[in-house]
């Protein structure tokens, strides 16, 4: 049994992955992977040079965004509010989810950009068909509501999701990095999904290609945030 991939961000998640796609699919053929998706931030920059060299290599490829979701509506741009975003990773299924995943990024940058090109939930609605939805990390709206004690919340979300992209293309996604928040919301994401009937799935963050490669993706995010790496307080991959 082969593991397929499905929250995965080349170089082409600026400045935060260092997954090369040639190299990165060289590896998937050593590995056996038959399949594997493409879910960079925001964007789908790095589409086609994924595409065509998945085929080349006889690999199966997922077509995928990582999008950012407004916690209000895209319009809303207030400083201190809407600086703060969720994630949500959507793969598309067939052409229609192609072509609506390619819409909503785009829409992201024309009309929801603040800080990062952001959609909402009206956007959402009116461009769900042909597209899978996964909860995402913990920058997911729903992790995150369940690990600051809003399981009501948490749950309304969840089956919002469901009322747009319909029951059976919403899964509860889980991840294990060796992160303690991790740790503490996959139990409550496996109870959400037993009571809403929701499936899951595990994914890994892939940011970088083998174990050695981290020190160069924490390179990548001292530029993005400002930071050097000795500083004490930074961002980093726990």
């Amino acid at each position: 049994m082969s593991y397929t991939h499905l929250h995965l961000h080349t170089e082409y998640s600026l400045l935060d992955g260092a997954c090369r796609i040639e190299k990165l699919l060289d590896r998937a053929v050593e590995l056996g992977m038959k399949h594997i998706a493409i879910t960079d931030h925001g964007a789908m920059y790095g589409v086609i040079d994924f595409y065509q060299a998945a085929k080349d290599r006889g690999i199966h490829p997922v077509i995928g965004c990582e999008v950012y979701t407004a916690r209000r509506s895209r319009f809303d741009k207030e400083s201190g509010i809407d600086n703060k975003y969720g994630h949500l990773v959507l793969l598309a299924k067939n052409q229609t989810g192609y072509k609506n995943l390619m819409y909503l990024s785009s829409v992201g940058f024309t009309e929801g950009f603040y800080y990062k090109p952001r959609i909402d939930m009206k956007i959402l609605r009116e461009h769900s068909e042909g597209l899978i939805c996964l909860t995402a990390c913990l920058k997911g709206d729903v992790p995150y509501l369940l690990l600051e004690g809003e399981k009501d919340k948490a749950k309304e979300r969840l089956l919002e999701y469901k009322d747009i992209f319909g029951e059976d293309n919403v899964y509860i996604e889980i991840q294990d990095h060796g992160i303690a928040e991790q740790r503490e919301v996959n139990p409550m994401l496996i109870s959400l999904a037993r009571e809403t009937d929701t499936p899951i799935v595990a994914t890994n963050d892939v940011h970088y290609i083998k174990k050695e490669d981290a020190k160069y993706q924490d390179v990548l995010l001292c530029i993005q945030t400002g930071k050097n790496l000795d500083d004490e307080d930074r961002m980093r991959f726990t």
